[in-house]
């Protein structure tokens, strides 16, 4: 675990320090194009993030390199290589993107050749586990088609989800932590070896987010742009990729000790690739939607509009940081809530749990112009909106106390008697300058 950690300081280190250099980068290439109808941010903001997040990617895979237990996934197989190369074109794609724009069907060419450069180099499906019948093989054509299929529906619904500040990095983030549970439990509890490239490729991922994330969040700094959000899709279709198909149920048997206890303990594993699809449920639902949407309306799929999941929320009267919050309370449920039922044997105990955090979000999600208040004793500390109002202020801001709104008001009563009373001589505003204009002064 020590080396998992130091990989992920690593990573998000060098993501953070990056990232200011690339924004400067960024606004002297020309990359912060206008605001368009559909965007959320009032001011132009650079994109090319992903610069910064490719390098701290680059900077955690050379750590993982030099460390004693971690080589070994350097050594077993192709992964890391096959992950570097797809990584590279996605990344270049986007690049390319975000300074001049790219149509929509040579991107989707793009995404399909990283996803074929990785199948050729061995990152690909080999069998489905189905329940009931077990391992099922694959043909090469079926893996290949299956795997590409996966990496462009990743790739496209992280890339949907990125339009608020913050959204699509802490989202990855939040799946790659379950990710990492699921198959850091797999590794170590069962000691399947072939999920030590899922593992690492999870901490790479939590590392990468987390450096970006502190320059993205509201108000945002600079963006990740799609030279980001499809590499991080891709990593994470990678991570789904390589542990699926390579795990032996009999393996995990001989630990458990009973078939019943080794179904339980594969519920995500029998079920093809529920794992990964649960860990994007909103971004992929959030696609399909979208999708379904456009084409019913006589549009492309590609085409871009401002009804995702994220822009209801805020239609709906959220807040810019409660919309991004809700959005993370829902995707951590689904994640770990599905991490949970696999690794306990109390599944009651899970759903239950899970039925009444969902009733919680419903009401927050149902009550979008409630704000808390916080005590007087944080109140330094938390965002002004979140802050007690005195009675005074709260009439003041809502104009409903004359004598905190009135100009003059404080003066005045500072002022002695005969300054009053030479001010009231000398009359206010137009009265007093049509009293004089009526004609020349007389005694």
């Amino acid at each position: 675990m020590r080396e998992y950690l130091l990989v992920l300081f690593c990573t998000a280190a060098v993501t953070y320090l990056l990232t200011g250099p690339v924004r400067k980068f960024a606004i002297a290439a020309g990359a912060m194009p206008p605001v368009r109808a559909r965007d959320v941010h009032r001011e132009p903001t650079p994109r090319l993030g992903g610069i910064a997040m490719f390098g701290g990617l680059c900077a955690g895979i050379l750590v993982a390199s030099q460390l004693d237990n971690l080589s070994k996934v350097f050594s077993q197989g192709t992964d890391i290589r096959a992950l570097l190369s797809g990584a590279g074109i996605m990344w270049l794609l986007g690049v390319l993107d975000d300074k001049w724009g790219v149509d929509a069907l040579v991107k989707l060419g793009g995404q399909m050749i990283a996803a074929g450069v990785m199948v050729w180099q061995g990152v690909t499906v080999i069998t489905l586990p189905v329940p009931g019948v077990g391992a099922v093989a694959v043909s090469p054509t079926q893996g290949m088609v299956i795997s590409v299929t996966m990496v462009v529906v990743m790739v496209n619904a992280v890339n949907f989800i990125d339009g608020l500040d913050g959204l699509a990095g802490g989202m990855v983030c939040i799946a790659a932590i379950a990710f990492f549970l699921y198959s850091y439990r797999l590794w170590y509890g069962y000691t399947i070896t072939d999920a030590a490239p899922a593992v690492l490729f999870s901490v790479l991922l939590i590392g990468m987010c987390l450096g970006f994330l502190a320059h993205n969040l509201h108000p945002a700094r600079i963006f990740m742009g799609d030279s980001g959000s499809m590499m991080l899709g891709l990593m994470l279709a990678v991570a789904a990729i390589s542990i699926t198909g390579r795990v032996d149920p009999d393996l995990i048997t001989s630990e458990t000790g009973s078939q019943t206890a080794t179904v339980h303990a594969l519920v995500p594993i029998y079920i093809p690739l529920l794992l990964p699809l649960t860990v994007i449920a909103l971004p992929l639902a959030d696609l399909l939607l979208a999708v379904v949407r456009r084409t019913w309306a006589g549009q492309s799929p590609f085409a871009a509009d401002k009804r995702h999941l994220h822009h209801r929320l805020l239609q709906v009267g959220h807040s810019h940081s409660r919309a991004v919050l809700i959005m993370y309370f829902w995707a951590a449920l689904i994640a770990f809530g599905t991490v949970a039922f696999s690794v306990t044997n109390t599944g009651r105990t899970v759903v239950l749990t899970l039925a009444g955090l969902c009733l919680v979000g419903l009401v927050v999600l149902l009550t979008p112009r409630f704000r808390p208040r916080a005590p007087r004793a944080v109140q330094a500390f938390v965002p002004p909106r979140y802050r007690r109002r005195t009675p005074r202020a709260a009439a003041a801001a809502t104009g409903s106390d004359p004598a905190a709104t009135a100009p003059g008001s404080e003066p005045m009563a500072e002022l002695s008697a005969k300054d009053k009373e030479l001010l009231g001589g000398l009359g206010k505003g137009s009265s007093a300058v049509g009293g004089r204009g009526r004609g020349p002064h007389r005694d």
